[in-house]
Order: structure tokens, then C-alpha cells, then sequence
């Protein structure tokens, strides 16, 4: 019976996460909302706790106007870009090694990110858990 039950759980995940994934990436479910689906679907309770906070962290991403301001205040802090060998993804956090440069209040966002540069990139980061929030190219 117990093997029965989690053999169709598996089924059912199997099935059913392309179809949340493909709904997270169209933008249809996105942020807290789309990690709560996914989460739901691969871990149930649990993993809806679990995929809407990670979701919140990753569908916290700037309006195009703010990724403008952001974008002109780093051009002109002139920060030098360090080189990782890993890929800078969004919802990951960043090396140690990595420095965090602090967005200022004027610049008008509404939440107190960092920036910093990797490979060549301006990445809004979380201060507070080193988690990549936005890739701004």
C-alpha cells in the first residue's frame, strides 16, 4: 500500500511540474505565488512554505524604470567586475569573496538591495542573505 501511494506521488510530480514550470517562466506565476505552486507540487505542504519564500526572493526583481536608475548609478561608480567560475543565477546567493556595494536611498528603490559586478554584469543582490535578485544587463 505505502509503496502504491508513493509511486503515484511520484507520478503526479512527474506530471504535473513541467506544466508549474512552464507557468513560473510564461510569467503567468511568478514571485511568492509561482515557488508556492512549484513547491506544492514537488513537496506538498512543506515545499509550498519552502518555494514561496524562494519565490518571493527571486520575484522581487525592479520595475524597468528602477533597473534605469540602478543601471546609471553603477556606470557612474565605476565598481570593477570580479570573475567567478559559476554562473550568476537569480535565487542563488553570491561567493563570499564577492564584494556587496550598497544601492543609496536616492536612488529611488523601494527595498534596501546591493550591487555588485560579476563578469561583467551589475547584480542587484539581498544584503542580508547574499541571494541574487537581478541580473541587470
Amino acid at each position: 500500500m505505502r509503496n502504491r501511494v508513493l509511486r503515484s506521488a511520484a507520478t503526479l510530480a512527474v506530471v504535473t511540474l513541467p506544466l508549474a514550470l512552464a507557468a513560473c517562466q510564461s510569467g503567468t506565476a511568478s514571485g511568492a505565488a509561482g515557488g508556492a505552486v512549484t513547491g506544492a507540487i514537488v513537496g506538498g505542504p512543506v515545499g509550498a512554505a519552502v518555494g514561496g519564500v524562494a519565490g518571493a526572493a527571486v520575484g522581487a526583481a525592479l520595475s524597468p524604470e528602477e533597473s534605469t536608475r540602478v543601471r546609471s548609478y553603477v556606470v557612474a561608480q565605476r565598481r570593477p567586475s570580479i570573475r567567478v567560475a559559476d554562473e550568476v543565477v537569480v535565487g542563488q546567493p553570491l561567493p563570499p569573496r564577492v564584494r556587496l556595494y550598497p544601492v543609496p536611498e536616492n536612488v529611488g528603490l523601494t527595498n534596501p538591495y546591493s550591487y555588485t559586478i560579476v563578469n561583467d554584469r551589475t547584480v542587484l543582490v539581498d544584503p542580508q542573505t547574499r541571494t541574487v535578485v537581478q541580473v541587470i544587463d
